[in-house]
């Protein structure tokens, strides 16, 4: 029940940071997607083994947070909780790929290990954007830009249903969470089968609301699209956002900035080391 709760605290915590008043908030909410969405493009267009190349990418996220006076805190731990499962996707690699890829002295790191840190460095960049796409900008407004930005109005459709009734269908599952636990007395009733018959009965009922709210929409005139109040405008500060980041993520996808930097911090040693 209390991670239930804590869930959908944490959605209603990033409609409440994207209710702030920032030069990053103020942007059109579609500038904003793009630029996530190019961000997202450019992480996961590099190979397996490039992992240092991933690493300045990590600028984005930090300006972002530092423009848009978002807890990084926050933004840290809700990522925190996906590694894990970005871990376990790359986890077997080591198994299967062991060809030697990098040397550290006496020290050789296999090519499995090397992907799958990539993957867990993927995972983090891109679910980092993502969370303050929706903390900048908030869930309502990053679905009318991606249906302004051409996202079929079906698509839009579902994602503002769920998002509107997630939070029912939570409310559900706490309340009868608690009523479990309140006849568990102590650690009867806690098995599998309990949680078995309550997922079932909150699928039995969320199909009957389901049933009902449709009924009652059509009954309203509902004929498959959502008015949104659409504010704002795509203007020169919209598109010199979109324009520089998206320069950003050219130079860092073509240049190896880490790599260039080791290999002159190696060629100065080699040159000290060389002086009489």
């Amino acid at each position: 029940m209390a991670t239930i709760e804590g869930s959908m605290l944490d959605f209603r915590q990033l409609d409440l940071l994207a209710a702030q008043d920032t030069v990053i908030h103020r942007l059109d909410a579609r500038a904003k997607v793009l630029v996530v969405l190019l961000f997202i493009i450019t992480v996961v267009s590099f190979g397996r083994y490039e992992l240092s190349a991933m690493v300045p990418f990590f600028i984005f996220p930090v300006v972002m947070v530092v423009l848009a006076d978002l807890p990084a805190g926050f933004i840290v731990r809700k990522v925190a909780l996906v590694i894990p499962f970005a871990a376990a996707i790359g986890i077997f690699n080591p198994l299967f790929d062991q060809e030697i890829r990098l040397s550290i002295g006496s020290f050789g790191i296999s090519g499995g290990w090397l992907s799958c840190a990539s993957i867990v460095v993927r995972a983090t960049l891109t679910v980092t954007a993502a969370l303050m796409l929706v903390a900048v900008t908030g869930f309502t407004a990053v679905c009318g830009a991606l249906e302004r930005l051409g996202m079929p109005q079906a698509l839009v459709v579902q994602l503002l249903f769920m998002q509107r009734y997630l939070f029912v269908l939570a409310d559900d599952a706490a309340n009868a969470s608690r009523a479990r636990e309140l006849r568990a007395f102590g650690n009867r009733g806690m098995g599998i089968g309990p949680f078995a018959a309550m997922t079932g009965h909150l699928l039995l009922k969320s199909w009957e609301r389901a049933e009902r709210i449709h009924m009652a929409m059509l009954a309203r005139g509902f004929q498959g699209e959502f008015y949104l109040q659409r504010t704002g405008a795509f203007g020169l500060r919209e598109l010199l956002f979109v324009a520089g980041w998206l320069a950003v993520f050219m130079i860092l996808r073509f240049t190896n900035i880490p790599l260039l930097i080791g290999e002159a911090v190696t060629r100065l040693f080699i040159a000290q080391a060389t002086i009489p």
